[in-house]
């Protein structure tokens, strides 16, 4: 097959704080920069603010010699893993950006901030074509309050969607929603999140320092896992109720990741519950998921979680709610699915068959990887996307 031609694209997204959007930034402009595109990674950022702990991701170099990475900074008031405040002079310096970078279009990861609305009147003004890659969970039965609340937010956004040229969603009922909320269906783009499954893999047969050193850590017990915001619309305190209503013997749950609720769900020193906290290292991520029998996933609301692929990779058998696409991903022997609602009662009666079968969890962990091969590797994602942007730029602008 004919390679394509050179894009540059003007990635508007997160690099901090950590959370779903900024690992689909830097992996996807990554995976762009290795095929030959250009990308310019234009993000909000204090230069001269010192980093916290959440903010540990590298950061891009400021100028790529090769002229395939620039890296452009806006400022913000309030920025946090929900939503930001850009400051006042952030769209003017986003417009002599673009007009500095002239590239072929512009990509905007919804950062969920002001600035997203004006982004279709700019890009219209500067003649480049508009994609949108639009994040926020969701729960298309509206079952309980935070769906009723990120319902809200598509509401919000719907309008304005409705001028990008393109919207990227992460599947047909995230589109069926848009639909219903006025974007034309031409106007969508469903593209699935993807994960490289030679990095998120299974345990490797020879000695791997990180993995060796998790099971010494935790003395051969099972581990089962959440990996995510430790939130209220990740209902990770209806896990913990099951957990603590079946205390599986042999087993430890280990949630890894910080939020708001962290310290109200901490209850004392509890020797099957492991608060392991944010975890900056990708290379412990990684161990973390190979060690776990289970990952749990027990979401009020979800889009399609990248943790979720990221363990169905590594070959651990998955437990989520229905929001969002997770249940589409793991439908029909991927995983097992569980409703939004009664997620207590519902892993109560799961958790003690999963600690009892370890050849049902070794055979969904298998079947969650095959799933992923065959329908949701990053390979496949950016090669949808460079066939949209191909669709999209018509007479290139000049370098």
């Amino acid at each position: 097959m004919q390679p394509l031609p050179v894009v540059h694209v003007a990635w508007l997204g997160k690099k901090s704080p950590f959370c779903g959007n900024v690992t689909y930034g830097l992996s996807t402009t990554a995976a762009l920069r290795e095929r030959g595109h250009r990308v310019s990674f234009i993000h909000f950022d204090t230069p001269t603010a010192p980093l916290s702990r959440q903010e540990e991701t590298p950061p891009l170099p400021s100028w790529d010699p090769t002229g395939e990475t620039r890296d452009v900074t806006l400022p913000y008031l309030v920025k946090s893993q929900v939503y930001t405040i850009p400051s006042p002079g952030a769209q003017r310096e986003l417009r002599e950006s673009l007009e500095q970078l002239r590239p072929d279009l512009v990509h905007a990861s919804l950062t969920l901030s002001p600035l997203d609305f004006r982004l279709p009147d700019l890009c219209q003004q500067l003649g480049l074509p508009l994609v949108a890659t639009f994040h926020p969970a969701f729960d298309a039965g509206l079952r309980n309050l935070a769906a009723g609340t990120q319902q809200l937010t598509y509401q919000l956004y719907a309008p304005s969607l409705a001028r990008f040229d393109r919207v990227i969603v992460f599947s047909d009922l995230q589109a069926e929603m848009l639909e219903r909320l006025g974007v034309r269906r031409e106007r969508l783009a469903v593209i699935p999140n993807g994960v490289d499954p030679s990095l998120w893999c299974p345990p490797p047969a020879g000695p791997a320092a990180e993995l060796e050193a998790l099971r010494r850590q935790f003395s051969g017990r099972r581990v089962f896992l959440y990996m995510g915001r430790v939130s209220t619309e990740k209902n990770v305190e209806a896990l913990l109720r099951a957990w603590r209503l079946v205390r599986p013997e042999g087993c430890v749950l280990v949630v890894v990741g910080d939020g708001p609720l962290l310290s109200s769900l901490q209850t004392g020193a509890e020797n099957d519950v492991v608060w392991w906290g944010y975890e900056a290292s990708l290379e412990r991520r990684i161990a973390l998921l190979q060690l776990a029998e289970v990952f749990l996933l027990p979401s009020l609301v979800e889009g399609l979680s990248l943790a979720l692929l990221e363990a169905m990779a590594s070959g651990t058998a998955c437990v989520a709610t229905d929001a969002g696409a997770d249940g589409e991903v793991l439908e029909g022997g991927a995983g097992i699915v569980i409703r939004t609602q009664g997620v207590t009662t519902q892993l109560r009666t799961l958790l003690p068959v999963l600690r009892d079968q370890p050849v049902l969890t070794a055979e969904l962990g298998r079947r969650a990887r095959e799933r992923v091969l065959e329908r949701y590797t990053l390979t496949r994602n950016i090669d949808a996307l460079e066939r949209l942007y191909q669709g999209l730029i018509r007479t290139p602008m000049a370098a």
